[in-house]
């Protein structure tokens, strides 16, 4: 068989001898001898009319046609290779590009993404992070994960996990902090949802308090700030729990604000796939898991 006159054989031998720099080693991976390897490697050189190879004592060395020449080749049978294991697995993947809220990926889609590979290894995930303005049909998502409170226009929108909001702050801060009175004293870290702090500090019994301080387009990075001591955040608890159960962020108040969820979400125009419906069952059950009671 040939490819525009040059032999698939002779691709496949120089690859192997241009990987090992040994026709020795090619010839063992392949499973021929040394010398068809050499004159397979010869034949192409004269379909192409370049040398590949310089030989020397010590073996082989590229030519600058072969340098340019073998990382194509390879990847060209790494491709094909890839094309025939999926024949044989069933078919080729299916992509699923998905779009998440960054404090969803960070605190709770990451850590079990490869639980997910494990169990639909024919599901090519591709994740993209979002600050919660998303447009599934403008960035070609098939689904994605936001926070609020699933009232999004043309969505069909599923609750996935409650996610109420608490300060949090690290604990030098905290030790400053003896009732909802004293954030009146600090920075108080704000998202583009400004309306939290004033619904949270009416609850907890401060309403005179006014929150100042940074203003951030992500609730992952405002927690971050607050993990350095910028100020306190205001933010769902139960997406740093590893933070919060290491003693590096402290929940000084028990007071929650109830101000939305996390949602699944997918275009009503858009008929679900067989991957949309396995990620949607496998987060579903991932979420129920993960709920207290």
């Amino acid at each position: 068989m040939s490819l525009n006159g040059v032999s698939l054989n002779g691709l496949r031998a120089f690859e192997a001898a241009a990987r090992h720099l040994n026709l020795s080693r090619a010839a063992e991976e392949l499973c021929v001898t040394q010398a068809a390897v050499s004159h397979q490697v010869k034949a192409l050189e004269a379909q192409l009319g370049r040398a590949l190879f310089r030989r020397h004592a010590r073996g082989l060395l590229l030519t600058d046609e072969g340098e340019a020449l073998a990382p194509v080749v390879a990847q060209a049978f790494e491709r094909m290779g890839a094309a025939l294991a999926a024949l044989r697995e069933g078919g080729p993947a299916e992509v699923l590009t998905v779009g998440v809220v960054g404090t969803f990926a960070l605190g709770f889609l990451l850590e079990r993404l490869a639980d997910f590979r494990a169990g639909h290894p024919r599901i090519e995930l591709r994740v993209q992070t979002h600050n919660n303005k998303v447009d599934l049909a403008a960035e070609g998502l098939d689904l994605a994960i936001r926070f609020g409170d699933g009232a999004w226009r043309s969505v069909e929108a599923e609750p996935l996990l409650a996610a109420p909001l608490a300060p949090l702050c690290e604990p030098a801060l905290a030790a400053q902090l003896r009732q909802p009175e004293d954030l009146a004293r600090v920075p108080l870290l704000r998202s583009y949802r400004q309306g939290d702090w004033p619904a949270w500090l009416a609850l907890a019994g401060a309403p005179r308090v006014v929150a100042r301080g940074p203003v951030f387009d992500a609730s992952a990075l405002m927690v971050q700030a607050a993990l350095r001591g910028e100020g306190v955040a205001l933010a769902p608890p139960c997406m740093f729990t590893r933070e919060l159960r290491a003693g590096r962020l402290v929940q000084p108040f028990p007071q929650t604000l109830d101000a939305g969820s996390y949602w699944l979400t997918h275009l009503l125009s858009r008929e679900p796939t067989a991957a949309m419906r396995a990620f949607a069952a496998w987060l579903r059950a991932e979420c129920r898991a993960a709920t207290p009671g």
